[in-house]
């Protein structure tokens, strides 16, 4: 048997490839969209992949379930559970095997069974694995968004993400039955889960790739409640804010995924008419720069979203879905940006320039713009006298833990739904913790014409540091 975890550090995600060495084949478990290197891994295995299942309707990333299967020819196996309103709606069409609580099947000498385990979704399955060449014994789990190291997968997304009102004590209560249903399984499976650190699914996901199920039992804080409704309370609180896109991704994944097909070919660079006219239409610019470049010039109107390690992240939130927009990205970055554009189903990408339309767009059109940054010893005395608005755009936990007296609080990722919220009458400070995110909620409120923005220089972490005063709770 081989067993190969492909894990994407973007999305903090876990796909499986199982193979059968004597018979050639492979099953791939959990495919995000990026299906060409799945495909090659096979291949550098000796397999072909026969079969393609996923262990439930994800709502981080668009799955590769349904593209991965039209490429190779794979047989798709895909969840039956749950009630009709969530239910793969392509099934019939992908010519997918249902799979119920109890179903098993064979990719060479590996036998698969799925055991429905609901809770972070009302169809999520995990999949026992048993090599039947060896024993008839199963030797481990994929678990999916269920379990993780160290924590469980979070039941509120139906409700905060999707707004199916009332789902979020029945997911806890079904997950906390999933969980004694477990504690009757043996102690030496290997638990193979979805997500690691860094996944907004779970609350504080280990970043270890596996476990075994009796490390779990022992350590894992969720084994430790033996009470349903401490276990709901305990479960449902502290939960991170959902990122905005995660509704659109369940739908998508529910619906069916488009087949785009493997390769991405960027759009060909634009000219600077072109640059205006997208603004103009509405049509969002973002600019892909390093943040300290933004600052100290960019073109008016325009977006920051550095790339880096929270790009996919902070696109997810703040690209929209309905519309084109386009990017300024440095040209060897921009493949690399399309392709995790398209992770999270941001397919719309209308144009691209590369930072060099800054110089074109100065010598023939307006002048660049910058935003002004303001450091905490400047700052203080303005919002002592009331001379500015405090924009805090952290986490709902972070500004919990402590705040600036006097801040309004909007997080970074609703702040576009709720500009209407921040007069325009005074200057704006946005801060952040540290200063990585305060240009991006700087850049936002710039695009959308208030007239003087500041970004604060180090964020809570040097006001903090400063001595200055520090309130907590909500």
């Amino acid at each position: 048997m081989i067993l190969h975890l492909i894990y994407d550090e973007n999305l903090a995600q876990a796909s499986y490839l199982v193979g059968c060495a004597a018979k050639g084949e492979a099953l791939l478990i959990d495919p995000n969209r990026n299906i060409e290197h799945y495909i090659a891994l096979a291949e550098s295995k000796g397999l072909r992949i026969t079969a393609i299942t996923e262990t439930h309707i994800h709502a981080d990333f668009v799955s590769g379930a349904r593209e991965l299967a039209h490429a190779t020819g794979a047989q798709l196996y895909l969840s039956d559970m749950g009630p009709a309103d969530w239910k793969y709606e392509y099934a019939g069409e992908a010519r997918a095997t249902l799979l119920r609580d109890g179903t098993t099947f064979r990719v060479g000498n590996i036998r698969i069974e799925a055991m429905h385990t609901p809770g972070h979704t009302p169809e999520h399955l995990s999949f026992l694995l048993t090599d039947t060449a060896a024993t008839d014994e199963p030797m481990g789990i994929f678990t999916g968004d269920f379990l993780f190291v160290g924590d469980v997968g979070r039941p509120d997304l139906l409700e905060k993400a999707a707004g199916v009102s009332g789902t979020a004590d029945l997911g806890a209560r079904q997950l906390y039955r999933s969980l004694q249903r477990f504690r009757a399984l043996p102690d030496y499976l290997q638990i193979w889960p979805g997500h690691g650190a860094g996944s907004a699914c779970g609350r504080a996901l280990g970043a270890i790739p596996q476990t075994t199920l009796g490390y779990e039992k022992r350590i894992n804080w969720a084994f430790d409640v033996t009470d349903e409704q401490s276990f709901v309370e305990a479960v449902l609180a502290g939960q991170p804010e959902p990122p905005t896109y995660f509704a659109e991704m369940k739908r998508i994944n529910r619906v069916g995924p488009a087949l785009v097909g493997s390769a991405i070919f960027p759009p060909a660079k634009a000219s600077v008419e072109q640059l205006m006219a997208d603004l103009d239409a509405g049509n969002p610019v973002i600019d892909t720069r390093p943040s300290q470049q933004y600052l100290e010039e960019h073109i008016p109107g325009t977006i920051h979203v550095p790339f880096g390690p929270v790009f996919l992240n902070w696109a997810g939130w703040l690209l929209p879905y309905d519309r084109p927009f386009s990017l300024i990205v440095d040209a060897e970055a921009a493949q690399e940006v399309l392709t995790l554009l398209r992770l999270i189903g941001l397919d719309r990408v209308a144009h691209i320039w590369t930072p060099d339309v800054l110089a074109t767009w100065k010598q023939g059109w307006q002048p660049l713009t910058k935003t002004s940054q303001i450091t905490v010893q400047e700052a203080e005395p303005l919002l002592a006298q009331e001379q500015v608005t405090w924009l805090d755009i952290r986490s709902n936990d972070e500004y919990a833990a402590g705040h600036i007296p006097g801040s309004q609080h909007i997080h970074l990722g609703t702040l576009q739904q709720r500009l209407r919220e921040i007069s325009p009458e005074k200057p704006v400070v946005v801060q952040c913790q540290g200063g990585a995110r305060s240009p991006i909620g700087a850049s936002l409120l710039e695009a959308h014409h208030y007239p003087q923005v500041m970004d604060l220089v180090g964020g809570f972490n040097l006001w903090r540091k400063a001595g200055y005063p520090v309130v907590k709770g909500a």
